[in-house]
């Protein structure tokens, strides 16, 4: 299948099977294009979870409204933002560049300064957000990288970040959650949603050229 099939073949699958795992090649491949993918100055603000433990995701079904994907999939994903934008996440993120690149440039170094300059000196809860913002594209990521895997996923806001934090101890690592991303393989025979027509605004209402 071409990219567009693939993405008309994908929905938010509501019924996983848990008797079939992602093979571990393809679960890697869609880890990989989120590590890959875009962020605001390079920074990649954002951790990716991947919770196999049985126990675990039991624990978090009952504050994400009992939704059953969470522990009938083969893998959740649990993206998890910076808690804040610090000097020393900036300064990590550009000594890996220069030492990566093997050289400093001028408007590196200008750009960093600027960084550590506005950054740090803005209130936690506005970079918070502006790091989960980045989350949200690594997710589009994930969801186009595991319909290319053919990997059913489902994303999910549904359940309480407090919560999700506390079980995974997300705060005492300068982390809070934002989304969850399980990924398995759809219960083809009890998923009502996979019979429903795929809707979406048509083209003449959602692209407009501006020539």
């Amino acid at each position: 299948m071409s990219l567009i099939h693939k993405l008309q073949w994908r929905y938010a699958t509501k019924k996983m099977d848990p008797s079939k795992m992602v093979p571990q090649e393809k679960v890697d491949q869609i880890l990989e294009a989120i590590r890959l993918t875009a962020s605001s100055s390079g920074l990649q603000p954002y951790e990716v979870l991947i919770i196999t433990n049985q126990e675990i995701r039991e624990q978090i079904k009952p504050i994400a409204n009992g939704q059953s994907q969470i522990t009938d999939c083969s893998h959740l994903l649990v993206f998890a933002a910076w808690d804040n934008y610090t000097a020393e996440r900036i300064n990590d993120a550009f000594d890996m560049t220069e030492e990566i690149r093997n050289f400093t440039s001028e408007a590196g170094t200008a750009y960093r300064q600027m960084l550590l300059k506005t950054y740090p000196a803005r209130d936690a809860e506005v970079n918070f957000t502006h790091a989960a913002k980045q989350v949200y594209i690594g997710l589009g990521t994930a969801l186009i990288a595991a319909a290319y895997e053919e990997v059913d996923s489902t994303p999910m806001e549904g359940f309480d970040p407090k919560a999700l934090d506390a079980i995974l101890n997300l705060r005492e690592k300068g982390l809070r959650s934002v989304v969850m991303l399980p990924l398995g393989y759809r219960k083809s025979d009890e998923d009502w949603l996979l019979k429903l027509k795929k809707v979406r605004r048509p083209k003449e209402s959602f692209i407009s050229w501006i020539k």
